[in-house]
């Protein structure tokens, strides 16, 4: 279960990595929200950008303590990121934009199935 969890973590700060380079002003709005916009996102979508990052954080903490690991928070907080980590997967399956299905279906399919493990199979 270690690797699986590890897997996961290191998956969800690529997230958060790639959210705060999109605040920062990196050049890859086709890559997210979308793909609507080319280069830079405007202020509106870096706010989404901001906003995401405390969910992920959220998510990984919740599946994290499902795994044993701190801040042992209670199981249905793991319940509801699986859920939420489903719903962020099947959007990302289905954007518009093929350079963003391309990068994020996998991704988050990835993120999801490790959160499937982790919560479902016991200790």
């Amino acid at each position: 279960m270690m690797w699986i969890a590890t897997l996961y973590a290191v998956a969800i700060a690529g997230v958060i990595a790639f959210q705060i380079a999109l605040i920062a002003g990196a050049p890859w709005g086709h890559l997210t929200q979308g793909g609507q916009v080319q280069g830079a996102l405007p202020k509106t979508g870096r706010v989404i950008a901001v906003i995401s990052i405390p969910i992920n954080l959220c998510m990984a903490l919740a599946i994290l303590s499902a795994a044993g690991f701190w801040p042992n928070w209670p199981v249905w907080t793991s319940w509801a990121a699986l859920v939420l980590h489903g719903v962020v997967a099947v959007l990302n399956c289905i954007t518009p934009s093929r350079a963003e299905r391309r990068l994020w279906a996998p991704v988050t399919l990835i993120i999801l199935l490790c959160a499937v493990l982790i919560v479902l199979v016991p200790l």
